[in-house]
């Protein structure tokens, strides 16, 4: 992270003091980000909430932040805003993704219970429907918390893993990784329940 001293000039001495613990936090200082924490928590909790309208899940977007910023603080860079801007947008874009993730999966559920078309007919199909999705909940939670979330991104809620990277805030290989696996762990899971093969 680059810090020219005429930029940091013009900021406020509050806003150099953070930009000096992105520094810290950039420099892998875990005192640095809990310090950051301190400082800045109650605007970011604020201003996900008032977008959410949702305090878990508020809460939620506060710590994917947080994580952020730990992995992020090496690319801010003071010529292009001060750090507490840097660190709303980065709030409203983790809580936008969040309220646009909600909304398709809200319009996947509502699908499905409105389309005529994915209606069970028969009482058989139905317990059928019900024990395999029965099964396939039980193989996912034998997953790593990392390859169930990611695998249930990618195939219940059509992200990309591009936008999985993005969202978890993970590098694309390390997302490529953990569904790989993860797939491979189902696959195993899986084979020995002959009505799911």
């Amino acid at each position: 992270m680059q810090k020219p001293s005429k930029v940091l000039s013009k900021f406020s001495e509050k806003e150099q003091d953070l930009a000096g613990l992105i520094s810290s936090i950039s420099d892998r200082s875990e005192s640095a980000l809990s310090s950051f924490y301190d400082y800045t928590s109650r605007w970011v909790f604020g201003l996900a909430l008032r977008i959410l309208a949702d305090v878990a899940e508020a809460e939620e977007v506060t710590l994917e932040v947080y994580m952020q910023v730990w992995d992020k603080a090496v690319d801010y860079d003071p010529k292009r805003s001060t750090p507490s801007a840097w660190l709303l947008m980065l709030t409203r874009s983790r809580a936008i993704d969040r309220l646009r993730s909600n909304a398709k999966r809200n319009h996947m559920e509502e699908s499905l219970e409105t389309d005529p078309s994915n209606s069970i007919a028969e009482p058989e199909e139905a317990i059928l429907f019900v024990e395999k999705s029965r099964i396939i909940q039980n193989a996912l939670s034998k997953l790593t918390p990392q390859q169930r979330k990611s695998i249930e991104l990618a195939y219940f809620y059509g992200l990309t893993q591009t936008e999985i990277s993005s969202r978890l805030g993970q590098p694309l290989g390390t997302v490529k990784s953990w569904i790989r696996l993860g797939m491979i762990r189902l696959r195993e899971i899986l084979s020995s329940f002959d009505e799911i093969r």
